[in-house]
């Protein structure tokens, strides 16, 4: 059985598990190492069930830790070559990855790593690079998509196929508007470089998935920007005026910003 828990999503850092009966799989360690290792205690986890490491992209709230928890535990880090490089030049990340840990990955092109069946997609930011994945194991479709400027045709693709799905519903764009940030602060978040809205996130879901999507969680939100109840009935009011019941029709969370949520049975 495939499972999955988050250990925080949001600004504060990312990082999310996924794990078969045999094998482990981190996506993006941007929390520190010791306060990871006690949730990983505290859920009954070890270090040890991690086998491999994928990064979406480099800005610090994804990367803090990679280079730590790779070189600690001696496992390998995927991502693509300009994500690796912008990792090695981040002045937050004091451990780089070492480079017999270092494997480059290519949007489109799947790989198989134990369990898991691989397929990187690219997401539009502003970062180096970035790359949302599929994630295939125990006959179940998991999809990653954070950090994203707008829904290209190739995310609405995999949002598609997917069985389960993580995604970004950062902020309310009347919240970011009216709020404090700068200027140049606010063009970046609303940009097509930026981050996806509420509403954004919803209309994304009722355009592009499927019968078969189980469970959606909606990640990355904003601590000044947006709040989880605003984002969740955002986006089951979008659901709802398509005929869709969050509840009924599919499972609808908001992952917590800076502790655990989970664990998930994804079957």
């Amino acid at each position: 059985m495939l499972r999955f828990i988050s250990f925080g999503s949001g600004s504060s850092g990312n990082c999310y598990l996924l794990t078969t009966p045999t094998d482990g799989l981190l996506i993006d360690i941007g929390v520190g190492l010791r306060s990871l290792k006690k949730n990983f205690r505290d859920y009954g986890l070890s270090f040890s069930q991690v086998h491999h490491v994928l990064v979406t992209h480099d800005h610090a709230d994804h990367i803090k830790s990679v280079g730590s928890f790779s070189k600690d535990q001696h496992v390998p880090v995927y991502t693509t070559k300009v994500v690796h490089e912008g990792i090695t030049k981040n002045y937050c990340v004091q451990q780089k990855v070492p480079s017999d840990y270092v494997n480059y990955v290519e949007k489109g092109s799947s790989f198989t790593i134990g369990d898991f069946k691989i397929t990187p997609f690219g997401v539009p930011h502003d970062s180096s690079d970035n790359v949302g994945y599929m994630v295939e194991a125990e006959g179940t479709a998991f999809c990653v998509i954070t950090d994203a400027g707008y829904v290209t045709g190739e995310m609405k693709e995999y949002i598609s196929k997917a069985d389960y799905l993580v995604i970004e519903a950062n902020h309310d764009v009347e919240m970011v508007k009216n709020g404090p940030y700068p200027a140049f602060l606010k063009e970046r978040i609303l940009s097509h470089t930026g981050h996806l809205s509420n509403v954004e996130c919803g209309e994304a879901l009722v355009e592009n998935m499927s019968e078969h999507l189980k469970h959606v969680w909606l990640c990355h939100l904003s601590e000044e920007n947006n709040h989880p109840e605003l984002a969740r009935k955002t986006v089951e009011a979008i659901l709802r005026s398509h005929g869709i019941v969050a509840g009924a029709d599919l499972q609808l969370e908001v992952l917590k910003r800076k502790s655990p949520t989970g664990i998930f049975d994804l079957v």
